[in-house]
């Protein structure tokens, strides 16, 4: 569990979080996602113990402990953005480092090596990687006490397809067995592929939080049909609006935004009204659309409270 309770954060005059109130449940995987400068990182490493809040708290683990408690620190593994390691230490050496730090069994070395499709790679100095590999190894350091918590900052922004492949299986089995990580990404088919939720922040202030069945649901209601009709008449629109008065004419297109659960009855009303349908497309609601919205949104509001 990672709870954000009004989690403000400061630096200098520099608002970095603002109040974010947040719970992440047991089990549970969260991908947060906003643009560069919103506030994700620093909430991330606030949850690891990283940086201190300037007011408000983050509580970690079972039970909630302060999260720069010791205790609450070894119930997590935390990923950076970017990873940097000993050029002249190999990578076998690199984990065998940090398994000592964290008090992991000796056969995990191995193991994690593997995971990263390191194992063949992993007694050559770390000078001789190449940048995807040097982000696998920070992702098999990051697995190797398997914490009931694991935060990843940005963590397929500098993967290679190997280590991508890692990634979806690390959250994929972690999602199965009911361990709790937190991600932020700026991939949205990341997010939407393995989170159970997706929270938005812009500006420091979390903007939505949606499961994948509310996710849908703002989906849908942002989708469209558009009808091509031999001749788009005055009746046949009027007749589309009485069940959906938002359809708009677009020459001798009829488009009806929202769900798909009223076109049937819209198709109904067109051809009742004597409309000739000759095509018809529809576009579903689209995460990367939604997200701007929300962006858009958010940042109009803090306009007008700066104003």
């Amino acid at each position: 569990m990672i709870a954000y309770r009004a989690f403000t954060k400061r630096f200098g005059r520099h608002l970095a979080v603002d109040e974010l109130t947040l719970t992440v449940r047991a089990g549970e995987t969260v991908a947060l996602l906003g643009p560069n400068g919103s506030g994700k990182t620093t909430s991330l490493k606030a949850a690891a113990g990283l940086i201190h809040a300037s007011t408000g708290e983050v509580l970690v683990g079972e039970p909630g402990l302060r999260a720069n408690e010791p205790a609450a620190r070894q119930a997590c593994s935390f990923l950076p953005q970017k990873v940097a390691f000993p050029e002249a230490l190999s990578g076998r050496e690199v984990v065998e480092f940090y398994r000592a730090i964290r008090g992991a069994s000796g056969e995990r070395t191995d193991e994690v090596l593997r995971f990263a499709s390191l194992n063949g790679a992993g007694d050559r100095p770390v000078q001789t990687y190449s940048g995807g590999m040097v982000q696998r190894l920070g992702l098999a350091v990051a697995v190797l006490p398997d914490s009931p918590i694991l935060l990843l900052d940005e963590p397929t922004a500098a993967l290679d397809p190997a280590g991508l492949a890692a990634f979806y299986e690390l959250v994929e089995r972690r999602r199965d067995v009911r361990r709790t990580t937190l991600f932020t990404s700026h991939q949205l088919g990341d997010a939407e592929r393995l989170a159970d939720r997706i929270a938005v922040l812009v500006e420091g202030r979390l903007v939505g939080a949606f499961t994948e069945r509310e996710l849908a649901a703002r989906l849908a209601d942002r989708g469209s049909m558009r009808v091509r009709l031999e001749q788009l008449t005055p009746l046949v629109l009027a007749a589309a609006r009485e069940v959906c008065p938002s359809a708009t004419a677009d020459g001798a297109d009829l488009v009806v935004p929202g769900s798909a659960g009223i076109r049937p009855r819209v198709l109904e009303r067109v051809q009742s009204a004597g409309g000739a349908v000759t095509g018809l497309t529809t576009e579903e609601g689209r995460l990367d659309k939604l997200f701007l919205e929300l962006v858009g949104e958010a940042r109009g509001h803090v306009d007008a409270g700066r104003a």
